[in-house]
């Protein structure tokens, strides 16, 4: 949660670069931080954190238990070594399931962080009235707005376990490591903290970069109504057409530089507490 805290400011701005609407008030990373707080205080930056703060352990939770499960289903024995497209595969099918969670908390909150205002401005912006809009005009459907896309963009979960497994496996070993053969040790005991932190830092880049273009489209989905006149962000189809047409291709990495900013450190905090807690478990 902590991680959540400290990097979510730039989850803000990745957001607003990719909201069309909004998008051209911005020059560069730097100048979003400075407009945001300027016009709307340091809440602006946190506007809509408490959706991914209350689903972040739940999320977190089913992500990692679910592709552990999903690894098991591949193996023959529980003791193998997994191989990097089986890892692939796991991180994947896990990132898929877990956008059931993923999306509604997405949804509300990038409501709330597209919302630009004054300090001044009596724009409701709590995540109450935000549930209660979706919920009275569109029903429990209206929370899985951009399903496919959120899905498609978290398959991202296989290269992000993926990066995290390959960069522990080449990472350089001291001698009494690397001969100890022991496949039940934790993988605290047998790596170095660096390892473990570098891993987490690649594994935060993987993740995002290969499938960064879905979470364009995922957030202009969610931060338009698809029944609205006019709107060409109906569909996941017709939002990456209508977006190349219009802006081409570079469009769909626009908000990557804050994102991977965030994604390194967050990621290198998530994977090490994770395994401090299976080696205290274990």
């Amino acid at each position: 949660m902590a991680a959540i805290v400290v990097g979510y400011p730039f989850d803000t701005v990745k957001v607003r670069f990719q909201n069309p609407q909004i998008a051209s008030k911005y020059r560069s990373t730097i100048h979003a931080f400075f407009t945001i707080v300027r016009e709307e205080r340091i809440r602006g930056l946190y506007r809509g954190i408490i959706p991914p703060l209350v689903g972040a352990p739940p999320l977190n939770g089913l992500v990692f238990s679910t592709y552990r499960s999903l690894m098991r289903a591949q193996l023959d024995d529980e003791n193998a070594i997994p191989t990097l497209t089986q890892i692939n595969l796991a991180g994947a099918g896990s990132g898929v399931i877990s956008s059931l969670i993923t999306t509604p908390a997405e949804l509300i909150k990038i409501h709330q962080q597209s919302l630009v205002r004054s300090s001044g401005s009596a724009i409701p912006l709590r995540d109450r009235d935000v549930m209660l809009h979706i919920w009275r005009h569109h029903g429990v459907r209206g929370f899985y707005r951009g399903i496919t896309a959120t899905a498609l963009r978290d398959t991202g979960y296989g290269a992000y376990f993926a990066a995290y497994e390959a960069t522990l496996r080449y990472w350089p070993r001291s001698p009494s490591n690397s001969d100890s053969g022991n496949t039940s040790e934790s993988t605290l005991a047998s790596n170095s903290l660096a390892a473990l932190l570098a891993a987490g830092g690649m594994a935060g880049v993987a993740g995002w970069v290969v499938t960064f273009p879905f979470d364009v489209v995922k957030t202009r989905m969610q931060s338009t109504v698809a029944a609205a006149p006019n709107n060409p962000y109906r569909t996941t189809w017709s939002t990456i057409v209508a977006s190349y047409r219009a802006e081409g291709l570079g469009v769909f990495f626009r908000g990557l530089a804050p994102t991977l900013i965030r994604a390194i450190p967050v990621n290198m905090v998530t994977f090490t507490t994770f395994e401090t807690v299976v080696h205290l478990c274990s």
